[in-house]
């Protein structure tokens, strides 16, 4: 049975039983859904340069290794410039997720914010 809610001001409603009750459009389940895509975003857009530092760090202290040279400002350096033409190379790819995961996130907001007519002060 679909229990109506009589609207006393934007933040509270009554229910047909008499209680208070907060209009909830984004359950728990949406944040949870939301932060998890939020999380899962971040890693996907941050995977690819931290792969490539992760491999060029690797390689570069395997041959410092082998070749017992033990210069810091080798690694770092090239792990700089290889994770900037990783980032040069793969924007176009981490934009477009962005940009559909904030599309994404706009048209969730109807959903989120109740369609009822504004409060006007009475009951």
């Amino acid at each position: 049975m679909h229990q109506t809610r009589t609207r006393l001001s934007p933040l509270f409603s009554l229910d047909l039983t008499g209680t208070f009750a907060y209009p909830s459009p984004m359950d728990a389940q949406f944040a949870v859904d939301l932060t998890r895509d939020a999380i899962w975003m971040a890693l996907m857009i941050a995977s690819p340069i931290l792969i490539a530092g992760t491999l060029i760090g690797l390689v570069i202290g395997l041959l410092q290794a082998l070749t017992q040279v033990q210069e810091q400002t080798i690694a770092i350096v090239l792990k700089i410039i290889v994770m900037i033409l990783v980032v040069a190379y793969t924007m176009p790819w981490m934009t477009e997720h962005m940009v559909q995961h904030g599309l994404k996130i706009f048209n969730e907001i109807p959903r989120i914010i109740p369609s009822e007519e504004p409060w006007t002060g009475g009951i």
